[in-house]
């Protein structure tokens, strides 16, 4: 019997009201996020800082999807579709990433120092894996393959914030413009990948363990 069908109903609820709680907060720094990336990119003339902002947009939507699901009286029947949803996000934000990414290193313009992009993306790298972490303790333990798969969109999104960061700091020191680019190309691979894992998940009709058991089965065994 698994862990999840153990739980009381009580202590159910509890978790159910503790992913709202997550999901609205991720919704609502995204938001911001969203909104003074944007700023920021175009006062810079910077792609990758725009696409952090439309990446952002990425976040709340699978994040909302999460949020819907576990306003149902039933969540666990609408585990297929919130899945969908979120590998369609992951699909989204790889594409968006490839495509303003190969066009930025195409183009060549090196775009200007932006402070409020710096801040902003280390903020981000702070805050996104807490708000990750947090989630996929939470999915973990209710078995919920929509909750753990958002919780890695969270984390993705920390990674292109690392990505953008790195890539701003190195404009702004060394003249680096390719920096962010190429960074964030590598982000795009993990997205298809986690997007992959997503649907699969969805199709299986297999809850949290196609997610977790690669992760547990490269443990040492004692």
């Amino acid at each position: 019997m698994s862990r999840a069908a153990l739980l009381t109903a009580e202590r159910r609820r509890v978790l159910h009201r503790r992913i709202r709680l997550i999901v609205g907060v991720t919704i609502a720094y995204n938001v911001v996020e969203a909104l003074v990336a944007l700023v920021a990119g175009s006062a810079a003339s910077s792609a990758a800082l725009i696409g952090f902002g439309l990446d952002s947009a990425v976040e709340v939507l699978s994040a909302a999807a999460v949020a819907w699901q576990f306003t149902r009286p039933d969540p666990e029947r609408w585990e297929r579709p919130t899945l969908r949803v979120i590998a369609v996000a992951f699909f989204a934000l790889a594409a968006y990433v490839t495509v303003t990414s190969v066009a930025a290193l195409f183009d060549g313009a090196a775009p200007a120092h932006s402070p409020l992009g710096i801040v902003l993306t280390a903020l981000s790298v702070a805050i996104m894996p807490v708000l990750s972490l947090a989630e996929r303790r939470v999915g973990r333990e209710l078995e919920s393959a929509s909750v753990v798969a958002d919780s890695r969109q969270t984390l993705i999104c920390t990674y292109l914030s690392a990505a953008v960061l790195l890539g701003l700091v190195a404009n702004s020191l060394f003249g680096w413009w390719w920096a962010d680019a190429a960074a964030a190309l590598v982000i795009a691979v993990f997205a298809v990948r986690e997007g992959v894992e997503a649907w699969r998940g969805d199709a299986c009709a297999t809850s949290v363990g196609m997610l977790l058991e690669e992760a547990d089965s490269a443990a040492p065994s004692r």
